[in-house]
């Protein structure tokens, strides 16, 4: 029988909107509830001696809608008490992926304490994926390349640095809420070999009884690498 390792699991969080409409209450709450969800979600990976943690928090794509003005507030009303409860505990190491072009300067300023504060801790790396889209992230890591000729790409290790993640192990396991079943412009080169599991619970509604049913569904698997 199977028994898998399992050291990086990712999330597409999904449902938010959903969620809003379906318990009659405004957006604001809702992405409310799902940052405390993410704070649960938090703990439990440490309970579990998971390594890393990657979310998907926000598209690049999400920046060009009418909420991302009730996104960013959350983010600075709440993010705040979140971010200063993860410094308090000295546990989670806090890492940004993504774009920082046409985020408001308070949002930055954040983004850059959290890391800052953290990049000491070491029991979990919680990396945000934030105004974030796989297909900018190769227009990136292209431009490296041609802007820098002594870049080395003979070796997977050298490609995978030039990459947001860097050379960290790849998802074993990616878990999209919401009833979705695509990848959404996510991590894509990380994910060439990660078991998905696309669920129809919405984000907030997540409980820690779903995510170890899905460990467990996850560690019987047989994995083949190749076809």
């Amino acid at each position: 029988m199977p028994y898998n390792s399992l050291e990086h699991i990712a999330f597409i969080l999904d449902g938010n909107k959903r969620w809003a409409k379906k318990n009659n209450i405004n957006l604001k709450k809702a992405y409310k509830n799902g940052l405390e969800n993410i704070s649960d979600l938090i703990k439990n990976c440490l309970e579990i001696n998971i390594k890393y943690l990657t979310l998907f928090t926000l598209s690049s794509e999400n920046i060009e809608r009418k909420s991302v003005n009730t996104i960013f507030q959350v983010i600075y009303d709440d993010f705040s008490f979140f971010f200063d409860k993860i410094i308090e505990e000295k546990k989670v190491k806090i890492k940004i992926v993504g774009s920082k072009l046409n985020l408001p300067i308070k949002i930055l300023k954040l983004i850059d304490h959290s890391e800052n504060q953290t990049k000491k801790n070491n029991k979990l790396t919680l990396y945000l994926a934030f105004n974030y889209g796989f297909k900018n992230e190769i227009q990136q890591v292209l431009q490296k390349v041609k802007d820098d000729s002594s870049i080395k790409i003979d070796k997977i290790k050298n490609i995978n640095e030039l990459f947001l993640l860097g050379d960290i192990k790849d998802p074993d396991l990616l878990i999209r809420t919401g009833g979705e079943k695509r990848l959404s412009n996510f991590i894509m080169y990380n994910l060439t070999y990660t078991e998905i599991f696309f669920i129809d619970t919405l984000w907030p509604d997540f409980s820690s009884k779903e995510l170890i049913k899905l460990i467990t569904k996850y560690k019987k698997i047989k994995r083949n690498y190749g076809l």
